[in-house]
């Protein structure tokens, strides 16, 4: 009797689909929010890359035909991205003749050396994804560094 009670169950498919989408209904859910996050994570990061080279550009331009203003890189980088102050750097420094040393000050090189000028832009930033308010992953900073010869 036990037997036939068995394959009477085992015919039986009510509830199956229940059963089922409660299984693959959180992981599907998990993934999509997985996915969302990280194409917010990668949507930030290029975001702060095309600032850079934004910022790189107008750093050509200004030092062909003038000296170049790190306070308005600084302020264009701070509309394009929305960050404050003390996540965006904007450092310019020299180089002399082929020297691998760095100075900061065009006056320290020899006289009749080679100057070389340089600004390097850096931008930082975290994401707080939503996955670790359950306790998953921590807090993502995303750094973004170019230097620039300028001519």
């Amino acid at each position: 009797m036990n037997l036939a009670l068995i394959r009477k169950l085992a015919r039986d498919q009510h509830g199956a689909l229940a059963v089922e989408t409660a299984f693959v209904l959180p992981i599907l859910c998990v993934m999509a929010l997985g996915g969302f996050e990280t194409s917010m994570i990668i949507s930030r990061q290029y975001e702060m890359q095309s600032a850079a080279g934004e910022s790189e550009i107008i750093a050509l331009a200004a030092a062909t035909g003038a000296t170049t203003d790190a306070s308005k890189i600084k302020a264009i980088l701070k509309e394009s991205v929305n960050l404050n102050n003390s996540q965006i750097k904007v450092e310019q420094f020299f180089r002399c003749d082929a020297n691998e040393s760095t100075v900061e000050s065009a006056d320290s090189c020899e006289e009749g050396a080679v100057v070389t000028e340089y600004i390097k832009l850096t931008l930082e930033d975290s994401y707080d994804p939503l996955w670790t308010d359950f306790g998953v992953g921590e807090k993502i900073d995303m750094k973004v560094e170019r230097t620039v010869l300028l001519p």
